[in-house]
């Protein structure tokens, strides 16, 4: 892997990490158009890292009154209350992300492209049923119902193709959250999600130094960092005014493509 090629997988990680188009699954086609089939999932893992990053600067407000409330003493006020709530309700959802994403890991989608390519389109019409779905539910009155179906719908993103935060944010809309909170959510939940994949993951990590640079890797994570904060804050906008759908505009005409032309 060369340095602008660990550049360009960086960016195509940062823009589609959190814009609803799989990131997996556009990494997964662009790795074998650039005839990169030898590279470690740990460097996938890796860009994952930098977005979670991101994820920590564009949410760290709502992270850090979670942790303050868990620690907090004495006084405790109904913010408190929810944000321990809302920390519950997040480990719920990580359990059965966890169950589904351990099932699911043993499959290799990725040398089938064409499973990629309809996953696309499963995906885009995902998120045309978003802009039908959503609720009043906000954090004060979140339940186990929520945690649990965006937990499984998360466990589902682990699909090359299936956009995690498509699935998550969708299902979180389905189940009767706030846009706001739905997105919020979504995002609030991956972060266990990718820290447990790094240390699934960790064991491969000699083998990813002995293939690529530690220079090109860091280029790679740079990347993904810069554009993720981009792609980031563009999508909360898109997710408050209910445009989630748009991207089906783009995810159904490329599965379909793919399908015919590069399957």
């Amino acid at each position: 892997m060369t340095f602008i090629q660990s550049i360009l997988l960086g960016a195509l990680q940062g823009f589609t990490e959190f814009l609803p188009v799989s990131s997996s699954g556009h990494l997964a086609v662009v790795e074998a158009f650039m005839n990169l089939h030898e590279v470690p999932v740990l460097f996938d893992i890796l860009l994952h890292i930098s977005t979670l990053l991101v994820v920590v600067i564009v949410f760290k407000n709502r992270i850090w009154r979670i942790i303050i409330s868990l620690f907090k003493r004495g006084n405790i006020d109904e913010e408190d209350k929810t944000n321990r709530k809302l920390f519950l309700m997040i480990i719920i959802s990580t359990f059965f992300t966890g169950v589904i994403g351990l099932g699911l890991n043993g499959l290799d989608v990725e040398k089938y492209l064409f499973i990629i390519y309809i996953f696309f389109i499963i995906t885009g019409f995902i998120l045309i049923g978003s802009k039908f779905w959503g609720g009043n539910i906000d954090y004060s009155s979140i339940g186990i119902k929520h945690s649990v179906i965006t937990g499984i719908s998360q466990g589902l993103g682990v699909l090359p193709g299936i956009s995690r935060s498509g699935i998550t944010i969708s299902a979180a809309l389905l189940s009767g959250m706030k846009r706001e909170k739905a997105g919020e959510y979504s995002f609030l939940i991956s972060l266990p999600a990718i820290l447990g994949a790094f240390i699934l993951e960790f064991k491969d990590a000699e083998g990813l130094l002995d293939m690529v640079d530690p220079l090109v890797i860091a280029g790679g994570m740079l990347s993904a960092f810069i554009v993720g904060l981009l792609s980031l804050r563009l999508l909360i906008k898109l997710i408050k005014k209910g445009n989630l759908y748009f991207f089906s505009i783009y995810l159904i005409p490329l599965g379909i493509v793919g399908l015919i032309f590069f399957r």
